[in-house]
This record gives C-alpha cells, structure tokens and sequence, in this order.
C-alpha cells in the first residue's frame, strides 16, 4: 500500500517551531548561567614617565573629600568617597595613596579588605564588580601629608602638600594629589569634585569650583566647595589660612573669586583686576572659558616660589605679575580643560601658557609674539644644551625644564608665522573646543593643525619638537 504523503498543518508547525525553540534556549542556558571571571584592576594606567601613576579597572565620576585639618598638629583626616564605574569584571582594585593612615574601606557600604604596597593601596571587595556597574568606595583616614621634596621633576623644589605657619599651600603637579588623598592618579582619569573640609574657625578654606556653604559650630568651621567640570587630580587644591575672600565678576561677567594672604593686601587690587582681565580676554582668544568662575589664591610663602593652574583658580606663592597670570589662566584652556593623555605631551600645556604670556604682552602694546620668540631664539646659541631634548618626549626627570616651556613657546610663534594668524587662532580654538574636559595627545594637535591650514607641517613639527638641535631658522 502506498504511503501517503502527510504536509503538516500551522498549527503543527508552530508547535513544532516552539518546541525547538525551547530546546535551543535550554541547550543554551548553561553557557548564560555562567560564573562571569573576575580579574584584578591594573596597579597603574601605563604611563611611561609614572607608570604606577593611575589604575586599571574603572574610571572615576567623583570625589567626596569629608576632611578636617588641624594646623596645629599637621594633622588630616576623614572620609574619601570615590565613586567609580567599572570596566571589567573586577576581583580587586587599586587606588593611588602613599603615606597616610587607613582605618578603614568600605565598598558599596559593606567592608572591605585592604593590603598596602608602595603607593597602591589595593582593595578587595566582599563581592566581584560586574562591568559597567557603579560602585562607590569610602576610604577612611588619617595622618600628616608628605611633601615631596627634592625630586629632580621640578629642579629640586618641594611640592604637593606644604605647610604653611598659618595652614597649608597644596600644589599636586605632576604626581602629589595621592599624598593627602586616595585617587585615580592620572590626568587621563577626570572626574567632578566636592570638597568638605573643617578646619578651626580663625581659618578660612579655598578650593575649586564654587563656594556652596561655609558654617561655624563652635571653634570648627566647614566650607563646602564643589567642582561640576571635570578635573585632572593634580588639579585638585585645598588651601588653607586666614584669607582674605573677594567675591565678584569680571567684567566680562564671569564669576570671580580671589583668597589673599594678609600679608599681601596691598597687591589684592591689582592681582583682581588682572585676572578679570587676562580671563576676559581669553575668552575671546581661545574660545568660551570652560569653567563655573575665575579667580587666585594668593599665598605669601616665598619658600615655595611656584604658581600652578589649579582648575578654576591658579595657586600663587608670591604676589603674581600680569605675566604670570596670563600664563596660569591659559592654562584653564591649555591643561586644564584640555588635559595631557600621558605626561610625555607636556609641551601642550606648558608651551602653550608660555606662548599666551608673550600674547598678553603683545595685547598689552610689547612685542609681538613672533619678536618675544625670536629674541629668545637668537639668545641661545645652537651649542646651547637647551637644543639637545626632544620636547615631544622630554623625559620624566626633565619634563619641566626651560625648553619644554620656551621651546613649545617658540613652535606656537613659528607655526603662527608659518600658517597666519587667521588659521592659528581658528586651529586654538577648535582644539579647546573638540577636547573640551578631555585629553588630547601631540599627534592630535598636529593632525588638526593640518586640517586647519591645509599644509603639510611634518618636516615643521619634526623640527621643532623632535630634532634635538637648533632650528636652522626662525618661521
């Protein structure tokens, strides 16, 4: 008997469709039920001058800072909460810290256990960090600042946290913010900031960002300050003394506050109006100015003999001339805003506050950039050591030395020349506008150059920032 031929009907189809349906997703539920692999956060970002600068893992959003100070006894302590996200599957991760007392880590509110090994301090929660998941770690804390003293990064000079016979001068750069805080240690890691630090009432607190409350309870007084733009560590500055506040716009209409040592009342007037100005100006030059307000901390410590751009307000040890605050506050544009991707960049920052200050000059009726340049190109002469340093890789131990600044001045002066200023400006202001908050390597800076002014600029470039000796001429 023949057989007979059998189509099956929908419905059977369906069914069967939906019963081998089932058994794929039942095959395949042991592969999604599977333990994810958690592995350790690197002990460092790779940076070749800091390689232990920075971690691996995650990427900071904020810091809380909940500390006192007592000046008396040189002693800080309190709470850090940095609150992260992570980028893998994390077992254990590291903050940066050296010095410093831990009581006691906390992740996502339950204890966690902590080791120590040089300037990492490396955690271990209760539970594996899934990627992508926030997470927030609470350090608690005490003890007395180290101030690194002398490094020959900066020529031998102390740096970081420094105390002051009236409370303490806090400049971080390139690698002090993990001795009076535990951070992501990286320009490469930005993240927003509060501060809430206590210190007794005869003293005053200036920080970053905006000031968003100050209260006395007896003989302890806590000032609140929050940074909403994001910011390199090294940045990051709590100063503390009997200062005098001053509070305004500039007159542009930017928000302006200024903390002055007493000691030096009689430059308060003139430092003010200075940095209204040189802002303003600016602004206009290099692009909107990228942050919440302006402003100075004017300390008289003649033994520290350094400014340095901490975000939103540059740190003075000296009552600054118009020339050195045009060079901080360019680098709200040029370091702050846009920040080096690895240390190795620094002529972005420092070439370029050194190029504004000789455009403040000329601004104000001097020479003109392409003059200031060429004076100190015809100085030096080409057996000079000067000559003898690649400033697009300077090397760790001379990362600050005076032709990363003058050098990197000169190749901004030579490229105005070299492409017009019509061009040179634009090519400033799309590059603090494509990097705002972020990072930006050498690379970046000379492909958009390029871009800008149509030229082919390698052999200039290679010139001026690789060859280790004198250009052969000026433009």
């Amino acid at each position: 008997m023949p057989r007979r031929s059998i189509r099956p009907t929908r419905a059977a189809t369906a069914a069967l469709a939906a019963a081998a349906l089932a058994a794929g997703v039942l095959a395949a539920a042991p592969a999604a039920d599977a333990r994810p692999v958690f592995r350790p956060g690197a002990a460092g970002m790779g940076d070749p001058y800091f390689p232990l600068e920075g971690n691996g893992g995650y990427r900071v959003r904020h810091y809380t800072l909940d500390l006192n100070y007592q000046p008396a006894h040189h002693r800080l302590g309190g709470t850090a909460h940095v609150y992260a996200r992570a980028t893998q599957n994390l077992s254990r991760f590291d903050l940066d810290l050296s010095g410093m007392h831990v009581d006691r880590v906390r992740v996502n509110g339950a204890r966690a256990t902590f080791s120590r090994a040089g300037q990492e301090l490396r955690i271990t929660p209760a539970h594996g960090i899934r990627r992508d998941a926030r997470f927030t770690v609470s350090v608690r804390y005490h003890g007395s600042p180290q101030t690194i003293t002398g490094s020959p990064i900066v020529f031998g000079a102390d740096y970081g946290w420094q105390y002051t016979k009236d409370g303490a001068f806090v400049g971080d750069e390139p690698n002090a913010a993990h001795t009076w805080f535990p951070s992501n240690d990286h320009p490469r890691d930005k993240a927003t900031f509060t501060f809430r630090i206590t210190v007794p009432s005869d003293r005053k607190v200036i920080a970053n960002g905006d000031l968003i409350s100050r209260h006395t309870n007896g003989t302890r007084s806590t000032f609140v300050w929050n940074e909403t733009s994001p910011m390199a560590t090294y940045l990051a500055t709590i100063d503390i003394g009997r200062w005098k506040f001053r509070s305004g716009h500039t007159p542009g209409g930017i928000p302006e506050t200024m903390a002055i040592d007493p000691a030096l009342k009689s430059a308060a007037d003139r430092i003010w109006a200075d940095t209204g100005r040189i802002t303003d100006y600016w602004s206009k030059v290099f692009g909107r100015y990228p942050f919440s307000s302006t402003g100075a901390i004017v300390d008289n410590v003649p033994n520290v003999g350094f400014s340095l751009e901490t975000q939103t307000r540059p740190l003075y040890g000296f009552a600054a001339d118009a020339d050195t605050i045009a060079h901080e506050l360019s680098h709200q544009w040029f370091g702050d805003s846009v920040s080096v991707r690895s240390w190795r960049h620094i002529w972005l920052n420092e070439g370029f506050a050194t190029f504004a200050a000789w455009l403040w000059d000329q601004h104000e009726g001097g020479p003109s950039t392409y003059r200031s340049a060429r004076d100190v190109y015809d100085a030096i002469a080409a057996n000079s050591s000067f000559w003898d340093q690649s400033i697009a890789d300077p090397k760790r131990d001379t990362m600050f030395s005076s032709a990363v600044y003058y050098r990197g001045g000169m190749t901004l002066a030579a490229l105005r020349h070299r492409i017009g200023s019509h061009d040179f400006f634009r090519l400033l202001r799309t590059w603090t506008a494509q990097h705002r908050y972020g990072t930006a390597t050498t690379g970046q800076f000379i492909a958009l150059a390029e871009k800008v002014s149509g030229k082919n600029l390698d052999a200039f470039f290679k010139t001026w920032l690789w060859d280790r000796t004198k250009p052969a001429s000026f433009g």
